[in-house]
């Protein structure tokens, strides 16, 4: 088993990484959110275009790179470091893999993948593991769950009621609408397959991203104890604070190659994928919530202030953590495969066994010594 990401994309990673550096900036977000009704920007939509990523996973006859699952983690994790605020994963990865499954049922995805490639077009998802369905006003288009059914809807057909969430960067809908053979797109006997994937792959872009927003609150940890001076001396200096940040780097170190294990095996068809995306749900989230919890006992109170940049990276993490799944929903999946009859045990088949993936130890962002 090769966890070995390759030259190409590495390389695309760190250019979307200098990318998002320069149109990402947290003081450039807050501007969006405060400034436009959608909370979205529409030149930042156009710039993630350019670079590619609304072409991702479309596949090449219709306008796309044809990608999988191995390019986007890479992805997904600079897109939680950055905060991005954009129906990107819903429309790019999630809505791509369903009109992908649809392509052989009817002319939908051909409609839709080419405009979805160019950056035209915005998709949501709705699953009833979520309450809400996030940037429904957004989309021109709605794929929507019905008793494993798929069915597609245009903002016309559907009444949103919007909801508050404690990430303000996030626009959530409840989505109420009549399904009709003339919105079926495909049949429960397909559809269950194409959300079972939808569900999986949802669950390994909130793993990604929540390893991402663990690395960018462990670096204001860091950077904020390197600034920030008691006694004459730089708090970071102090061993106990040093601990605090220690820990979250090894939860960090230790969840990432579990999120790039649920990759591979998304990537491949492993009949376990859907326990080892459970997993990487887990220790990513448990990295993200110590993240979040250690770097505001470094910062203090002001650290959850509308000014400071931490309350924008704590706040995506809880609000990520509970989305396409809880946590109970995840423990669940892992304890009917843990606990079968016909599970195998040792080290040779456990999924708790994964392997480093050979990143070079320069592309790390923290270069404090946290420990």
């Amino acid at each position: 088993m090769d966890f070995t990401f390759d030259d190409r994309q590495l390389a695309f990673r760190d250019s979307i990484r200098k990318f998002l550096m320069v149109e990402a900036a947290p003081e450039m977000l807050r501007e969006t959110w405060e400034t436009t009704a959608s909370g979205r920007s529409a030149e930042l939509r156009t710039k993630l275009a350019q670079h590619g990523l609304t072409a991702l996973s479309v596949p090449e006859e219709l306008g796309g790179l044809n990608l999988g699952d191995l390019d986007w983690v890479l992805i997904h994790q600079e897109l939680g470091y950055f905060a991005i605020p954009d129906s990107l994963v819903a429309t790019a990865y999630l809505g791509v893999d369903l009109l992908k499954g649809l392509l052989a049922e009817n002319s939908l995805g051909r409609a839709w993948l080419p405009r979805v490639a160019a950056g035209s077009a915005r998709i949501a998802v709705s699953h009833p593991i979520n309450l809400f369905v996030a940037d429904a006003k957004n989309a021109e288009l709605l794929l929507l769950w019905h008793e494993d059914e798929v069915h597609a809807l245009h903002p016309g057909q559907v009444q949103l009621r919007l909801n508050p969430s404690i990430d303000q960067s996030r626009r959530l809908y409840k989505v109420e609408w009549t399904p009709s053979d003339a919105t079926r797109v495909c049949k429960a006997a397909l559809g269950g397959k194409l959300w079972t994937g939808v569900i999986d792959r949802a669950g390994l872009a909130i793993s990604a991203q929540l390893i991402g927003l663990a690395q960018r609150m462990l670096d204001l940890g860091v950077d904020h104890a390197a600034q920030r001076k008691q006694f004459g001396r730089p708090i970071g200096s102090f061993q106990s604070v040093k601990h605090q940040l220690a820990d979250v780097a090894v939860k960090i170190e230790f969840a990432e190659p579990v999120v790039h294990r649920a990759a591979y095996a998304l990537a491949n068809g492993d009949s376990r994928a859907a326990v080892y995306v459970s997993q990487a749900r887990l220790v990513a989230g448990e990295a993200a919530l110590l993240a979040a919890r250690r770097s505001i006992q470094v910062h203090g109170a002001m650290g959850y202030t509308w000014e400071a940049d931490l309350q924008m990276f704590m706040k995506r993490a809880w609000a990520l953590d509970a989305t396409w799944g809880d946590r109970k929903f995840h423990k669940a999946r892992m304890a009917r495969h843990v606990f079968a009859d016909s599970a195998e045990l040792g080290p040779g088949s456990t999924f708790l066994r994964a392997a480093r993936p050979a990143i070079p130890r320069s592309s790390t962002r923290c270069g404090t010594d946290c420990a």
